[in-house]
């Protein structure tokens, strides 16, 4: 039987739920969920396809408006020169999986950040071995080590930038040496862009636009965070063609296929939604400066630097416990955070701070933080 755990994310919206349900007054800073609301035009072109009855089975790469018009974002925001065979409509989180499971074989080893998002249940669920590679004290990507920790097993480098839960952004560099790291071996590299649109001063960078034929690069991308489609399961995957029909095929026994209305109305979004990813970046650039500005005099905190994402990711000074740090903070303040341990072993001494919350929740939240650290 696979030893796997739940996810982190996940059993703290559940708890948090739980207490709400008991009349708790509850300050979540844990999730990254956007308080914002689906944009209008989204949600009109869903109802539209509903009304003309698109309620029923999809191709299971996804409709090939949607894939089209993926191929056109991809070219324009990402340099990506995808074609439609390029392409499958399948969430982020989906995807991750369906990929691990895609590329199962002779190679089994995946080399996932530390610290990182959950990339390692789902390796495990897909019969893959997680192995960590490290960040420095920055948290740039250490490629050294990626560089050290390859082998004849390897079969894929994970990366994720802007990172959850770092805030870092990979520089161009770092990926050309990531890329040609995975040319010369002939390994995968999975690069998660879900908050590619979630940039302050920086923008990201795609892996699979530093060189011309990107033949072992898979972009993951998601609408949750650009467009607060969190509920929608909502996101594409651009690889070649034979891994694009391997995934497809997973989702053929899986889940056969993802609504044709979110797809329309997901192509909807990437066709006609700038104007709302513009509105959103002022916003969320507003609560980052609002976070900074509110915890830079907290004694026990050291505050990291956040390029993207809406997360912070401070150190805790003399605390060794993120986990029971962030339990007694819920039970005694009502505010919940993230314990960095769940992210790896470079989050030990950690906590992710959302701020993907109104400014109101925002304040009495990290004042109720900085109340806690000073007892």
């Amino acid at each position: 039987m696979i030893d796997f755990k739940s996810s982190p994310t996940i059993e703290i919206v559940n708890k948090i739920h739980y207490l709400k349900e008991r009349g708790e007054k509850i300050i979540s800073l844990a999730v990254g969920d956007p308080d914002l609301p689906t944009p209008r035009g989204i949600i009109n072109a869903a109802v539209e396809s509903m009304n003309n009855e698109m309620t029923h089975y999809a191709p299971s790469a996804g409709l090939e408006n949607f894939r089209s018009s993926a191929c056109l974002k991809a070219r324009r925001k990402n340099r990506i020169y995808a074609k439609k065979e390029n392409v499958i409509f399948i969430s982020a989180k989906h995807s991750i999986y369906s990929t691990f499971l895609s590329m199962k074989g002779r190679r089994n080893e995946v080399l996932i950040p530390d610290p990182g998002y959950f990339y390692q249940e789902p390796a495990l669920l897909a019969g893959m071995k997680p192995v960590y590679y490290k960040h420095d004290i920055d948290f740039n990507i250490d490629v050294e080590d990626i560089r050290h920790k390859i082998n004849p097993k390897t079969a894929a480098i994970v990366i994720n930038s802007p990172s959850n839960p770092t805030g870092k952004i990979a520089d161009t560099d770092q990926l050309k040496s990531i890329f040609e790291i995975s040319e010369r071996n002939g390994i995968y590299i999975i690069s998660d862009e879900a908050y590619e649109d979630v940039t302050y001063e920086k923008n990201s960078v795609s892996i699979g636009s530093v060189e011309k034929n990107p033949y072992y690069v898979i972009s993951i991308f998601s609408l949750s965070k650009s467009f607060s489609m969190t509920g929608w399961r909502a996101g594409y995957t651009i690889a070649n063609e034979q891994m694009i029909r391997r995934i497809s095929k997973v989702m053929e026994n899986t889940f056969t296929s993802y609504p044709p209305f979110i797809q329309e109305a997901s192509a909807f979004a990437l066709r006609n939604g700038e104007n709302y990813i513009m509105e959103m970046k002022e916003i969320m650039l507003k609560r980052r400066n609002f976070v900074l500005e509110t915890l830079e005099d907290a004694p026990s905190l050291e505050m990291n630097k956040i390029e993207g994402t809406f997360y912070a990711f401070p150190k805790l000074k003399g605390i060794q416990n993120s986990e029971s740090f962030a339990r007694e903070l819920l039970d005694k303040k009502m505010v919940a955070v993230l314990p960095g341990s769940v992210f790896g072993n470079g989050g030990k001494k950690r906590i992710r701070i959302s701020f993907s919350v109104s400014l109101n929740d925002l304040s009495t939240g990290l004042d109720n933080l900085k109340k806690f650290m000073g007892k």
